[in-house]
């Protein structure tokens, strides 16, 4: 009895983990509704740790409750968008060298509910 009841919570875990997996990598993020989203239209944040300029510190835990904006392979940075490097060796997408991210807990495109987050720290990207 414990086996199957074992193998459905691991089962439940996993696809409740996909589901926050972060968007395949695309080109710059757009504006929208005085803001930067994905292609997806999902809300994208910046981080007041993410002090040093193109440098990203939200790794491990952080990067999967804030999904980096991944960049494609044949994208390139323009005007105020840039390309960091991160930790993982992952290219991530950047607004005036501020790292960019979406938030696991937004259900759907136009969700905010990561303004704001941890005391402050977590903040909508804007033009």
């Amino acid at each position: 009895m414990l086996r199957p009841l074992a193998f459905i919570a691991i089962a439940a875990a996993l696809a409740t983990g996909a589901a926050w997996a972060a968007e395949p990598a695309s080109g710059a993020p757009m504006a929208k509704d005085g803001m930067f989203v994905t292609a997806k239209g999902m809300t994208l944040y910046t981080f007041d740790k993410d002090a040093t300029p193109g440098k990203s510190v939200c790794n491990g835990q952080c990067a999967t409750n804030w999904p980096p904006a991944l960049v494609s392979d044949d994208a390139k940075a323009a005007g105020p968008w840039t390309i960091v490097v991160r930790d993982d060796g992952l290219k991530q997408w950047a607004y005036k060298g501020k790292p960019v991210y979406a938030f696991a807990k937004d259900g759907k495109a136009g969700d905010k509910t990561g303004d704001g987050f941890m005391n402050g720290a977590w903040h909508v990207a804007k033009p």
